[in-house]
């Protein structure tokens, strides 16, 4: 198995973590005053953000339909800035961002496994 193929499983892991964690909620307040679900995820897209940092440039060069590098960013505000986080940006990201990385991800693998 490649690193690549290792890198992208462990994305995999870590949204469906986020998704577990933050499925049982209705709002992003919810979410936001449930502070270990919160902090959980925001631990996830640190790890997130550390892995994407792994993958070869060249790789991510072909895979530009990823937008590698703002995913790279967003783990720095949280890591770097964690009191200025808005919980209203960090929903949306999970409730409409995250199934299309998901999607990406996956199809990638497929593509690496055959």
């Amino acid at each position: 198995m490649s690193n690549i193929q290792l890198h992208l499983e462990a994305l995999i892991e870590c949204i469906d973590k986020i998704e577990k964690y933050s499925k049982d909620f209705l709002s992003a307040d919810e979410f936001y005053h449930d502070s270990k679900s919160f902090d959980a995820s925001m631990m996830q897209f640190v790890v997130i953000g550390e892995t994407i940092s792994r993958l070869d440039d060249d790789f991510k060069n072909q895979q530009s339909q990823i937008p590698w590098q703002k995913i790279k960013d967003f783990r720095n505000i949280i890591a770097h800035d964690y009191f200025g986080i808005d919980p209203e940006e960090i929903w949306d990201i999970i409730q409409g961002k995250l199934i299309p990385l998901k999607k990406e991800i996956l199809k990638i693998l497929h593509v690496q496994k055959v």
